[in-house]
């Protein structure tokens, strides 16, 4: 991706995260770029083309890094830290682009949002796939496997609704707390 292109994208998802999707305009995104509408349609194709760069470049990220994780041989509690560490980080780094990634979404039309949300699946699964060798390890009580992965998904994701980067807490740290208080949620006392 170009740089202008890039600058784009980071200003359209700041205007997003501000506005939401539905109202923010290529009239915005090209105002705040200090160019004409027009000139935009030289960088892109369409606002959707911007959200659908957003949501699928992120998800890229998280999908590259759980497949990772899964493919190491760890124990299921460090690969959950890992799991939750690489996501929280993630979120952190672009909090706008994190944003448009976790709320606006839905705004993708037909076939990318069905490609996304096949996506989502696949990286829940991920997930899944950690908690079941926690419960086969013993080391993880036998649970509502895909309850307890929306559980952790949801309580990473809302992150970016409270986390300030001149915050008290760094990235790492949130994740490390996160990590706690889940695998306290989870792990088995008798193990």
């Amino acid at each position: 991706m170009s740089p202008r292109k890039l600058e784009i994208h980071q200003v359209a998802a700041t205007l997003m995260r501000q506005k939401g999707y539905a109202n923010t305009t290529v009239r915005d995104i090209a105002s705040e770029m200090n160019m004409e509408a027009a000139s935009l349609y030289n960088h892109i194709a369409s606002k959707e083309e911007i959200l659908a760069n957003i949501c699928f470049q992120f998800a890229d990220q998280l999908e590259q890094g759980i497949l990772e994780i899964n493919d190491i041989y760890f124990n299921a509690k460090e690969k959950l830290k890992m799991a939750i560490t690489q996501h929280i980080l993630l979120l952190t780094q672009d909090l706008d682009a994190s944003y448009v990634f976790i709320h606006e979404w839905k705004y993708l039309t037909d076939d990318k949002k069905v490609e996304f949300i096949a996506r989502r699946d696949v990286y829940e699964k991920q997930f899944r796939d950690i908690v079941v060798l926690g419960e086969k390890e013993g080391s993880f009580l036998e649970v509502d496997q895909k309850f307890a992965v929306i559980t952790i998904l949801s309580a990473i994701n809302a992150t970016i609704e409270w986390y300030k980067p001149s915050g008290s807490l760094t990235p790492q740290q949130v994740a490390d707390k996160l990590t706690n208080f889940i695998l306290t949620g989870l792990s088995n006392p008798h193990h």
